[in-house]
């Protein structure tokens, strides 16, 4: 089935290298380029690494692959990392902590065209690999498993089951598109060729979604097989609120869209439309709705006006300092620039300036006397206001988009060469 950040630590390495690649036992011929590399987290998973070892490399065994087996030895004190390389794997010892810390110090160790990614705690079957190999010579980028349809009997607890996950996975393409049904399967494949462009930089658990949507945003080729998915041996690292929410924030942080433009555009017109059924004095409700009402309807105005604001310069760093790409972002860049918003601003200001002049002028002829015009005056005091937000807010998105002729676009490839440099 197809479907068309917290930075990585920078400094001096700390990931070291213990063994050497191993090559098959097969009569496969000389020594070639290696093909697959499998790469496997390992946090005190004393209990089960040598089988998974065993079963990866009679994976690459039985297809004749010249390939490797990596473990990342994650901080274990339980003689993880001594199983695993008498089981025949290279291991690669990364103190800094997280699944995401991991990963990409098993990346930059590895050198098969192909990885194949799975967890050291035999919930996965490794027998199931080249399935995932065969989707990538078909031409996917990224081959996600999918546990959802071969969950074995207490495999999965049921909050991750029937609530975290599919939750978690329908946000991931409710945001960006991406057509996957399992979002958090820990059982992977990707073509090495293409990290580069993934441009992965968390260190924890949500480094599973961050390679979902740094995938969908750099349009990859993305096919989904089915997996089985067995109880796990020894003991579970995931924490079920922490790492849901850390998988919630990262979404919410790279979708600029949903987190202040949606939000910000439905509370500016709910405001709108409150402010003008006071305005207007039409019944809602068998009842006309006066001054609490516009005080509202006001707020909701400024504050969904500076929730958009925000979302507009979280696109605009994205889009200059990040290199990311947003259609609907680019469309409204190469139609406005900084004058319309200075215009919009200043015709705002100057609405609400006349609106409170006129007020004035009616007290004026009334004699000095009680204000009589509380909702048109706190209609103005809006209209100025957010005329102030968009005319200051149009200035720092042209000073966020001086940055677009300084090669913004270079970032992800040096963050890339960072992230090579810290394996020996």
């Amino acid at each position: 089935m197809r479907f068309g950040n917290q930075p990585a630590a920078r400094g001096s390495p700390l990931n070291t290298v213990e063994q050497t690649r191993r090559p098959p036992t097969t009569d496969a011929g000389p020594p070639e380029a290696i093909r697959v590399s499998i790469v496997i987290p390992c946090l005190n998973e004393a209990l089960s690494i040598e089988r998974c070892v065993a079963t990866a490399r009679d994976a690459l065994d039985s297809q004749g692959w010249w390939g490797e087996v990596i473990v990342i030895d994650n901080g274990s004190d339980d003689g993880s990392a001594e199983l695993a390389k008498r089981a025949g794997a290279r291991v690669v010892h990364e103190p800094r902590r997280g699944y995401g810390s991991a990963y990409l110090a098993g990346f930059a160790a590895a050198e098969g065209d192909y990885i194949v990614m799975a967890d050291a705690d035999l919930t996965y079957d490794f027998g199931e690999i080249p399935s995932f190999v065969e989707e990538l010579e078909n031409g996917a980028d990224l081959v996600m498993g999918d546990r959802m349809r071969g969950i074995q009997p207490g495999a999965m607890p049921w909050l991750h089951r029937y609530v975290g996950n599919p939750v978690l996975s329908r946000t991931l393409n409710l945001f960006f598109r991406t057509g996957v049904h399992d979002a958090h399967c820990g059982m992977r494949a990707v073509r090495r060729a293409v990290l580069p462009r993934l441009d992965l930089r968390t260190t924890g658990m949500e480094f599973a979604s961050e390679m979902i949507v740094r995938a969908g945003k750099e349009r990859l080729e993305i096919a989904e097989i089915p997996i089985h998915y067995h109880p796990r041996q020894g003991e579970s690292k995931l924490s079920s609120f922490r790492d849901g929410w850390r998988h919630l924030r990262f979404l919410l942080v790279h979708s600029p869209n949903w987190l202040f433009i949606v939000p910000g555009a439905v509370m500016a017109l709910l405001g709108v439309l409150i402010s003008l059924t006071v305005v207007a004095q039409i019944e809602i409700l068998g009842r006309e709705w006066d001054l609490h009402a516009m005080v509202a309807g006001a707020l909701l105005m400024i504050v969904g006006t500076q929730t958009v604001a925000l979302g507009l310069c979280a696109h605009a760093y994205g889009t200059y300092f990040m290199g990311e790409r947003d259609a609907w972002f680019d469309w409204m860049r190469a139609r406005f620039r900084l004058e319309h918003g200075l215009l919009a601003g200043a015709v705002l200001m100057l609405t609400g300036l006349a609106l409170m002049a006129a007020i004035v002028v009616v007290w004026v002829d009334r004699g000095f006397g009680a204000l009589s015009e509380e909702r048109l005056a706190v209609l103005a005091a809006a209209l100025f206001i957010i005329g102030v937000q968009v005319f200051f807010s149009s200035f720092l998105l042209s000073i966020l988009g001086l940055r677009r002729n300084a090669g913004a676009v270079t970032e992800p490839a040096q963050s890339d060469s960072r992230k090579l440099d810290s394996i020996e």
